[in-house]
């Protein structure tokens, strides 16, 4: 204890040190002055045993500020005085009179005041060896231990004359010397009287004495006396909080026992919450200080849950943080803001010593954060402690927390709010790891998952807006690195950061516009679709600031005029794209924006030459290709349409461009034309033909065989100069930019353009479809080219003229739909003679990487399929199979009639054998992009092609109302967009390594919307496609009722039916795919989820009032669920079940689930019947099932029971009924469906015996019996499927069976053998049975093996090694366990033969010269015998010893 003392003693006596340097200081301030005055600062001379005997040992005491002097060694000072009083006359009551004699003397403040501090070197006769710093004379008198007691009492005695006195003139506080003097003492004498003492003058002393107290305990008292303290410190802590820091200080340093320091802690725990600010880092250095293996976890858990760094951030702190946007934020707000702010700097230090030399306490921290598992629990600490384990990286791997980071943001529970909680209200502390940030946003940026994206890019930006400018500067480098990496979805995202933190903070990224700069030297790596982002970029940052970006804008203009100049296509595209976002940043006109308004400046006549010079340029480069011209077109539409142009550069872009149209594109209608052409000359969908006197039509033919014709004819376009190619390539977006060009000068009046709406187009004679094989190549190409310019005019024009409210001209729109699904049905038999057709472009800012698949016969495919079929059947012929079905291969089979929500009606008919099949979903580039207005014609009401009238396209006075082709066309694009924008997983991977291709193709309009603005955009359509559903329900409910029940009906229209099917079924997707939407999850889309959900449950039932979130889901629920009666398709069952299930998912109502399993079992016990009268069947029929079975299995009360009914009274149903028959009870049952329930029933099997909780000693009787009925229950499903094996017993259904048959013994293994071993004893009876049962069931595996061996089919002997390794495993822990309950002798080991399925056994060589019989085991019922299975060799050794030793070997392993 003394070395302890020692060592401590020069660094922890800081309080004596400055007592020494304010008596020096005061001395040398007045010593001139007072030198003079000798008198007032004499020796203190008198006859006092006290003044005496101090004078006599070596002290002389001084008067005045004088320090007494001390003439010897400290030690022999205290030698002297005790020799002095042990050896006076008058022992023991010298010792009374000298302590009567001191205290006297003190009664002087000035004298008590110099015993209390050091005392000085007497100068005459200073010996070599002397120290140079002495104590005081009161802690030399209590080194003597005759006098420590009676110096103490009265120590304590003078220390309340003190407490109350305010700062003195000398500014020496007399209580801290007092409490100074008995620290690190050599000895104490009665330890348990001073730690009474003490404690009784912290119960009476006011705050600043009792801290000072408090703080020296450690010093003072002895360790004995440390928990005795420590007990008293912690009830004080409960009372005052005001002491917290004191006392921690103090209980840091003193030698608790484990069990009171686990107390102590504890109590700091619970007034963490109430802590103060300032004594904050104080509470978290006592709680982390003294951690151990053993509770690391536990008060890691604690600390968590108890600090609130939200109380941190003070309401000043608010306000200084408003008033700083606002610029009224004041000086003392401030200086309070930062006091705060560097507690919690402090604290976070704390915590950074504590992880980084502490590994225990960096894996509680790892642990604690990994064991919150919803993101309401996680808190800011979190993700700061994160990053101090990332930056600390010695005790934790940086690794570890990417990869915790990583999991904590795909499952949604550290999401962008906490970012931005950590990042705005404690910058401080999170600016002091910004390299760890850096790190830790490169990496989450390059991952796959989308979310996980999203949180870095959100890290890059906050750490832009929320540090300095070297951060600033790292972030730009950083982001800039990333779009260099030549990754698609890595290049998009940080150009997507950037672009955000141009628009939201451009005077801050203009100083690093020339960071920018240096990615144009990588633009070859770029798509169209980045180059866009990356010049706007640039040309923000050139042009916004004024001369501030001025140093860019020469090297921008320079760049753009090479790429012009090329005469490569992609380079010439940068080129445009380029110069058209140059021009729209500087003629961006800032009243008409929002973002960066005060950093525009109103155009100047320079801006305006430099961009009308652009301008020229630009189309003068690009009008000698049609390729250039369109997107040069598709570019200026893009920048009229954002409106937000200098009016005098709107006015000149839009002065010639309808000029230009009807010059290039448009002739007079006239009624004989000459036929020049290729194909015959005919004018075609004239929507106003009592106007065709002096009409105008499209000139498309003439202008297509012109380009085509110049286009053969080498160097043609080179020799015409400078002449300008007109090509019906550039049409569709030539009156793109026309018709935004108008809406933008006429506020959306259209009056002037409004005569192309309904205007004829140039085409051929459409008959000629019907014999086109007869057609050249060169003429079939020219149709197939021709009808791909009509539907895209038709397309566009349709974009243009949607939004139109007058009646007229909503039904010229209706009819141009229908042309559009007219002219799609041609093309589809034009392409079908026209192999090795590659269409015109209609999409121009995209990259084309594929060519659209060649079109391949079903014929031949069927051809190929019964090939197959036929060389499986001749290899099978050796084996017993009489009840195997070839339908029961995995062979692909005739696809089902049902459409996928991403292929045209008119696909989804039945083809003619010896025909070829064409999908135009695979020409879906070559079409242009419909705008989302587009969908608003969803509001007219359907009427069926039954209901039409035979006069629809004659002059009628009604609206034409939307046809269901029409319908299909614009719900299959809808369902599209809403597939491409409204993500259902926040987890959906982005491909790294592979590019997204065609993906992107076709959504270009599309990607300049938010998800959270497609998702308010399709909540205006729920009414209407609610009207569609609910007619589609009602189609196929009359065409139900009238025909008891029965889709198919001879005499019926198929191809309504099933464009009706279609509409059924891509509405139900459209629901699905909005619900489903990842976004609903956040709040600030929780007001549009419920709208939406009003929209549904109000066409059950219109509410008076507003309903709450919980009654809104159940009335949704049940107005989706009144149209299961009438699903037409399998598809569409599993899309409604989906949607059901959606809805269900975000709903607290418990019923759900089981009206859920009701519907699914509805779906399997339905028979799918086409319109045609045939069955549905196919592959993707088999994959709706598959999902069916899945869900009512899933939601279903007793999986296994189900699985009973389906596989105990389903297949034996439809083992009795004939070749095409089908199970009564589950009409889906068949015999080519039954792989499908096969492979789920032992999926589904499998996952249920893994949930039931493994046996332990522990369990209840109720729990053991309740266990083992499940058991039984599995193992007696297991039995009925594995005996299937016997009749159904195909390749595929062998696989099944012997995959998932060893995943079963496996999990009997791990968990049901524990619970045998423990269950025996008391039911003997049910673990018999349940042996006995399993035990049939592994002998039909062996057999199985045996099979798969005879066959030497590689893909079922894969299967056998694993398996015979459990089933050997198996035969062993049965004996285990009877040896454990020590019925060791009912076991005995016998040979299994080799057999095949049916049971015969498959003879080898020695078999056959053994005349013995079949040596299986068996099972005596009295006796519990249990039958081993053992692994069979070739030779059937029967050697029982080996077979056991091999077991033994294959345990050990």
């Amino acid at each position: 204890m003394v070395a302890k003392r020692r060592l401590s003693k020069s660094a922890d006596d800081d309080d004596v040190v400055i007592a020494k340097d304010q008596s020096t200081a005061k001395k040398s301030k007045i010593g001139g002055r007072k030198r003079i005055a000798s008198a007032e600062e004499g020796e203190v001379d008198d006859d006092t045993v006290f003044v005496q005997l101090l004078k006599t040992a070596g002290v002389i005491l001084k008067y005045g500020n004088l320090p007494n002097k001390l003439t010897l060694d400290q030690a022999i000072f205290q030698k002297k005085l005790y020799q002095s009083l042990r050896k006076h006359a008058r022992y023991p009551n010298v010792v009374q009179e000298f302590i009567r004699g001191m205290e006297s003397y003190i009664e002087n403040r000035d004298k008590f005041r110099n015993c209390l501090l050091p005392c000085g070197q007497y100068q005459e006769g200073e010996s070599s060896n002397t120290v140079n710093y002495q104590e005081s004379l009161i802690k030399l008198l209590l080194g003597i231990e005759i006098l420590q007691p009676p110096v103490m009492n009265m120590l304590f005695e003078k220390i309340p004359e003190f407490m109350y006195d305010g700062v003195p003139e000398d500014g020496i506080n007399l209580p801290r010397l007092i409490i100074n003097q008995f620290k690190w003492l050599d000895r104490i004498v009665d330890s348990k009287d001073l730690t009474n003492k003490v404690l009784q003058l912290i119960s009476v002393a006011p705050l600043e004495i009792q801290c000072d107290i408090i703080t020296s305990l450690p010093e003072i008292l002895e360790d004995a006396q440390h928990n005795e303290i420590a007990k008293e410190l912690n009830s004080l802590l409960q009372q005052n909080t005001h002491l917290t820091v004191s006392i921690l200080d103090a209980l840091s340093s003193l030698n608790l026992r484990a069990e009171l320091l686990v107390e102590v802690r504890h109590s700091v725990m619970l007034t963490l919450s109430a802590v103060k600010l300032d004594d904050l880092p104080v509470v978290v250095k006592f709680i982390l200080h003294a951690i151990t293996t053993a509770d690391a976890m536990e008060v890691i858990r604690e600390l968590r849950k108890n600090l609130e760094l939200e109380s941190c951030v003070l309401p000043c702190q608010l306000q200084a943080s408003q008033g700083k946007q606002n610029q009224i934020a004041k000086g003392t707000s401030v200086s309070r803001e930062n006091g705060s702010n560097d507690c919690v700097a402090i604290m976070f230090d704390v915590i950074k010593a504590a992880v980084r030399f502490q590994k225990v306490t960096a894996e509680a921290w790892i642990k604690a954060i990994e064991s919150v598992d919803s993101a309401a629990e996680h808190k800011v600490i979190d993700l700061l402690v994160l990053l101090i384990l990332h930056s600390a990286g010695a005790s934790i791997s940086k690794k570890q927390v990417e990869k915790l980071l990583r999991s904590k943001i795909r499952l949604d529970q550290i999401r962008d709010q906490l970012l931005q909680v950590a990042f705005r209200s404690h910058a401080l502390v999170v600016r002091e790891y910004f390299p760890s940030v850096l790190s830790l946003a490169q990496t989450l940026l390059r991952s796959p998952d989308i979310s996980v994206v999203s949180f870095g890019s959100q890290m890059y930006k906050y750490a832009f807006m929320m540090f300095d400018s070297y951060c600033q500067q790292e972030v730009v480098g950083a982001l800039v690195t990333h779009v260099c990496s030549g990754f698609t979805a890595e290049v998009d995202i940080s150009l997507d950061v950037l672009t955000d933190l141009v628009s939201q903070s451009s005077s801050a990224m203009a100083i690093y516009a020339v960071f920018v700069k240096g990615i144009l030297d990588y633009m070859d790596n770029l798509s169209p679709q980045q180059i866009r982002k990356l010049f706007f970029i640039l040309s923000t940052l050139a042009f916004s600031r004024g001369l501030e970006g001025s140093h860019i804008q020469d090297d921008m203009h320079i760049i753009i005029r090479k790429q012009l100049s090329s005469t490569i296509s992609k380079y010439k595209r940068i080129g445009i794209i380029g110069a058209v976002m140059m021009v729209g940043s500087m003629a961006c006109d800032g009243s008409k924006v929002d973002t960066c308004s005060s950093d525009l400046p109103a155009m100047s006549k320079e801006s305006f030459r430099q961009a009308t010079a652009l301008l020229e340029l630009v189309r003068s480069c690009s009008e000698h290709s049609p390729e250039a011209a369109a997107l040069y077109y598709d570019e200026m539409a893009n920048l009229v349409q954002k409106g937000n142009l200098d009016p005098q550069v709107q006015e000149l872009i839009g002065r010639s461009v309808l000029d230009d149209f009807q010059e290039d594109f448009v002739v007079d209608l006239i009624p004989d034309i000459a036929n020049k052409y290729l194909l015959p000359l005919k004018c075609m969908f004239n929507l106003d033909e009592e106007e065709s006197e002096g009409g105008i039509v499209i000139n498309l033919l003439p202008l297509l065989s012109n380009s085509l014709t110049n286009a053969s004819i080498d160097g043609k376009r080179s020799k015409q100069g400078a002449k300008k190619c007109v090509s019906p390539v550039s049409l569709a977006s030539f009156f793109r930019l026309l018709r935004l060009c108008e809406e933008v000068q006429h506020d959306g009046n259209l009056e002037e353009i409004d005569a192309l709406l309904g205007c004829p187009l140039h085409l051929t004679n459409l008959e000629l479809v019907e014999k086109v094989e007869s057609l050249s190549k060169p003429e079939r190409e020219l149709l197939c080219s021709l009808l791909f310019h009509a539907i895209n005019w038709f397309r566009e024009v349709v974009n243009g003229f949607c939004k139109l409210q007058d009646i007229e001209m909503k039904g010229k729109v209706l009819l141009r739909l229908q042309n559009i699904t007219q002219l799609q049905g041609l093309l589809e038999k034009c392409i079908t003679a026209t192999p090795g057709y590659v269409p015109p472009l209609a999409n121009f800012d995209s990259e084309i990487t594929e060519v659209p698949p060649t079109i391949a016969p079903a014929a031949v495919a069927k051809k190929r399929n019964k090939d197959l079929k036929g060389k499986r059947k001749q290899k099978s012929e050796g084996s017993k199979n009489s009840s195997t079905d070839s339908s029961q291969t995995e062979e692909p089979s005739e696809e089902s009639q049902m459409p996928t929500g991403n292929t045209q009606g008119k696909v989804w008919e039945n083809n003619e054998e010896g025909k070829v099949f064409v999908n135009l979903a695979n020409y879906r580039a070559y079409f242009r992009e419909l705008d989302i207005n587009v969908f608003f014609a969803l509001q007219s009401g359907l009427v069926t092609k039954s209901q039409l009238d035979s006069e629809l396209h004659t002059k009628v006075t009604e609206v034409v109302q939307l046809g269901s082709a029409e319908l299909v066309f614009l719900l299959e694009d809808l369902s599209r967009k809403l597939d491409y924008m409204l993500v259902a997983n926040v987890t959906k991977k982005i491909l790294f390594l592979k590019v997204k291709g065609d993906r992107d193709v076709g959504f270009s309009h599309l990607r300049q919307m938010t998800p959270q603005q497609l998702a308010q955009f399709t909540l205006k359509l729920l009414n209407p496609l609610c009207n569609h559903l609910e007619n589609a329900h009602n189609f196929f409910q009359a065409l139900m009722a009238g025909n008891n029940g029965v889709v198919d009906v001879l005499g019926s229209d198929v191809k309504e039916s099933q464009r009706m099917a279609a509409c059924y079924h891509l509405l139900l997707q459209i629901l699905n795919t909005l619900f489903a939407w990842c976004g609903f999850a956040q709040n600030e889309n929780r007001k549009l989820l419920k709208s939406a959900l009003g929209v549904l449950a109000n066409r059950l039932k219109a509410g008076d009032g507003e309903l709450g979130m919980e009654e809104l889901f159940r009335q949704t629920f049940r107005y989706l669920q009144n149209f299961q009666n009438t699903i037409p398709r399998c598809a569409s069952a599993v899309t409604l079940t989906q949607l059901l299930i959606v809805i269900s998912s975000r709903s607290s109502d418990s019923q759900c689930k089981e009206k859920i399993a009701t519907i699914a079992r509805g779906f399997l016990c339905q028979s799918w019947i086409l319109p045609t009268g045939e069955k549905e069947k196919g592959n993707k029929y088999n994959e709706a099932l598959d999902t069916l079975l899945c869900i009512y299995l899933k939601h279903t009360d007793d999986v296994l029971k189900s699985v009973e009914e389906i596989a105990g009274v389903g297949v034996p149903e439809l083992m009795n009924s004939t070749k095409e028959g089908n199970s009564r009870t589950f009409p889906t049952l068949t015999r080519q469906t039954f792989l499908v329930f096969y492979r789920v029933m032992m999926r589904v099997l499998d996952s249920s015996v893994k949930e039931i909780p493994s046996g332990t000693q522990s369990d209840s009787a109720e729990v053991q019996i309740e266990k083992l009925l499940r058991w039984n229950l599995a193992v007696r499903d297991f039995h009925i499927l594995v005996n299937l094996v016997k009749v159904f017993d195909s390749r595929p259904v062998l696989g099944v069976c012997l995959k998932h048959g060893r995943l079963f013994i496996e999990s009997f293994l791990k968990q049901g053998m524990p619970l045998l071993d423990y269950s025996f004893k008391k039911h003997r009876d049910d673990v018999h049975s349940l042996l006995k049962t399993l035990q049939l069931s592994t002998r039909q595996l062996h057999h199985m093996c045996g099979h798969s061996k005879i066959n030497q089919d590689t893909n079922l002997t894969n299967h056998v090694p694993l398996l015979k390794k459990l089933l050997e495993l198996f035969v062993y822990r049965v004996k285990a366990m009877l040896t454990i309950n020590k019925c060791q002798e009912a076991f005995w080991l016998g040979n299994l033969k080799n057999r095949d399925l049916q049971g015969e056994e498959i003879l080898t060589q020695q078999s056959q010269e053994e005349s013995g019989g079949d040596e299986e085991s068996q099972l005596p019922e009295d006796d519990m015998e249990e039958e081993v299975e053992e692994e069979e060799n070739d030779e059937c050794e029967s050697n029982v010893r080996k077979a056991t030793r091999d077991a033994e070997d294959s345990d050990s392993d």
